[in-house]
C-alpha cells in the first residue's frame, strides 16, 4: 500500500524507456520524445495488446498506471511480461472492488508527479482514479485523451448529469472511442469531431484467429477434452443481468422448438452471481442436456471453444461494446448481436457476417438461430470469412494508429482552462460515493 514509486520494466526500446521525457530541446523536441501514460483500474490482455502496438509506434516512453494488479477473474490477470511499455502498480494485489476513491488519492498523483508524463490517458469520466488524473493534468498544464466507449443509450441519460460530463470532457484535449455511437455521444456532449478517433475497443486477432484455427485442425480431440457438441451456439459473457442470459434460454428454448431437424446446442460460457438462477431456469426449462455452462474460461482457454462453434450470440441489453463479439469475429464465425451493444452498428454487417437483433424480442432472436443454423455450411463459412475481413480493420494497430493521432492532436491544442464550477464539479465528483455514468 505505500507510495514508493518503482517501475516494471517490459522490455524498454532503450535503457531511458521508463525515464521522464527529455523536455529540452523546445517544443518540436518535446513531441518527439512525449510520454504517454494510460491510467487504468488493472491491466489485462486486452490492454497489453493494444499497449504493445502503441509502443511499437510511438517514439518516447509510455507507461502503463494501473490502481492493482488484480482482478475480480484471476484468470484475466496478466503477468510480468515484454511488452515494450513500462507498468507501474499502485495498491499492489488489492482487490479492485475493495480499493476506495480516497486511499488511491495520494499514490496516483504522487506517482503521476514522478512520472511527469506529457500525455495522460484516462479511461472515461465515471472513474475517481480518471477524475483524479484529470485534477492532476489540469495542474501540471499536461494535455489528456478522453478513452470511452460510453453511448447516448447504454444508461438513462439526465439532463443535470450530460451536463457535467461535458464540463468535463471539454477539459481534455482529444478523445479515442469505440466506434460511431460513441464518437457522436462525445460530439453531443460538446466534444470537437475533429478531435475524435476511433479504434479503442479492440483484441489481438492474430492470437484468437491463430487459436480457433488450431482448434479446427484438431477438432475430434478438443471436443473431447472440452466435452462440447458437434454444432453449437457460443455465448460468453458475465452472469449478471444487463447480458440478458435468461432472454437468451428463452429463445434458445423457442428455437429447439422450431427446428426441424438436428438442432444446435449451445454452450454459455462465463460465471456471476446469478449461476444458480440460470442453472434453476435451464432445469425448468428442460434444456439441461443441450445447453452447456463450463463455468469461466481462461484467455488461454478462449480461442478453442471459439474454433469449435458454429456461431456466436451476444444478447445483452445494454452493453458499451462488446469484445467478445470481437474475438469470435477474428476466429471466423457468423455473429448474431443485440442491437443494443455498442459494437454492432461497426462490426456487424447485416446479412454479410451476421445479424443484429431487439433483446427484448424472444422469438425474433429464435427466428435468427433457425436461420443460422439451417445454412449450409458454405454460408457460414462466407460469413464467418466475411467476420474476419470486417475485424481486420479494428485491430491493436488500429489502435496504436489511432492513439498516437489523438496524442499528437493533444500536444498541439491549447492546454484547457478549467473555471472555479469545474474545478468543484471534479472536487465533488472524485469524492462522491458512486460514480457518474
Amino acid at each position: 500500500m505505500g507510495t514508493t514509486l518503482r517501475f516494471t520494466k517490459r522490455a524498454p526500446k532503450s535503457s531511458q524507456r521508463c525515464a521522464p521525457a527529455d523536455r529540452s530541446n523546445g517544443e518540436s523536441g518535446r513531441r518527439e520524445r512525449a510520454s504517454v501514460c494510460w491510467v487504468l483500474i488493472t491491466t489485462t490482455h486486452y490492454h497489453v495488446a493494444r499497449m504493445r502496438a502503441f509502443a511499437a509506434v510511438w517514439p518516447g516512453p509510455s507507461w502503463i498506471l494501473e490502481l492493482t494488479s488484480a482482478n475480480t477473474f484471476p484468470e484475466l490477470e496478466v503477468p510480468t511480461c515484454n511488452a515494450g511499455f513500462c507498468r507501474h502498480t499502485l495498491m499492489g494485489r488489492v482487490p479492485p472492488e475493495k480499493i476506495s476513491p480516497r486511499a488511491v488519492v495520494a499514490p496516483l498523483l504522487e506517482a503521476l508527479s514522478k512520472m511527469q508524463p506529457d500525455v495522460v490517458c484516462l479511461n472515461g469520466w465515471s472513474l475517481p482514479s480518471s477524475l483524479e488524473a484529470l485534477w492532476w493534468c489540469l495542474k501540471a498544464e499536461r494535455p489528456c485523451v478522453m478513452m470511452s466507449d460510453s453511448t447516448e443509450h447504454d444508461a438513462p441519460r439526465r439532463p443535470w448529469k450530460e451536463f457535467i460530463k461535458g464540463r468535463v470532457v471539454r477539459l481534455t484535449s482529444a478523445a479515442l472511442v469505440g466506434g460511431q455511437p460513441h464518437r457522436r455521444y462525445l460530439e453531443k456532449l460538446g466534444f470537437p469531431n475533429v478531435r475524435v478517433f476511433p479504434g479503442y475497443d479492440v483484441v489481438d486477432n492474430v492470437y484468437f484467429a491463430a487459436g480457433a484455427d488450431q482448434a479446427r485442425c484438431e477438432a475430434a480431440e478438443w471436443r473431447r477434452q472440452l466435452d462440447v457438441p458437434e454444432r453449437f451456439f457460443l455465448a460468453s459473457a458475465r452472469f449478471e443481468r444487463k447480458k440478458n442470459l435468461e432472454r437468451l434460454l428463452q429463445a434458445f428454448a423457442t428455437y429447439r422448438r422450431w427446428a426441424a431437424e438436428a438442432p444446435w446446442d449451445l454452450v454459455i460460457l462465463g460465471d456471476g452471481e446469478l449461476r444458480e438462477e440460470l442453472q434453476a431456469q435451464r432445469s425448468a426449462l428442460r434444456l439441461d442436456r443441450v445447453v452447456l455452462m463450463p463455468g469461466f474460461r481462461g484467455y488461454s482457454e478462449l480461442p478453442r471453444y471459439y474454433g469449435l462453434a458454429s456461431a456466436f450470440v451476444h444478447a445483452s441489453t445494454t452493453e458499451q461494446w462488446g469484445l467478445v463479439v470481437n474475438e469470435a469475429m477474428a476466429a471466423g464465425l457468423p455473429v448474431l448481436v443485440s442491437n443494443r451493444c455498442g459494437c454492432a452498428p461497426d462490426l456487424v454487417e447485416e446479412g454479410r457476417n451476421g445479424f443484429t437483433f431487439d433483446p427484448y424480442d424472444i422469438e425474433g432472436l429464435a427466428r435468427l438461430m433457425v436461420r443460422m443454423s439451417t445454412m449450409s455450411d458454405a454460408e457460414r463459412a462466407a460469413m464467418g470469412q466475411a467476420s474476419r475481413e470486417i475485424i481486420s480493420r479494428w485491430t491493436p494497430e488500429t489502435f496504436a494508429t489511432n492513439l498516437m493521432k489523438a496524442v499528437e492532436v493533444a500536444l498541439a491544442a491549447p492546454r484547457p482552462k478549467a473555471t472555479l464550477l469545474d474545478k468543484f464539479l471534479l472536487w465533488a465528483l472524485i469524492h462522491r460515493p458512486r460514480a457518474l455514468r
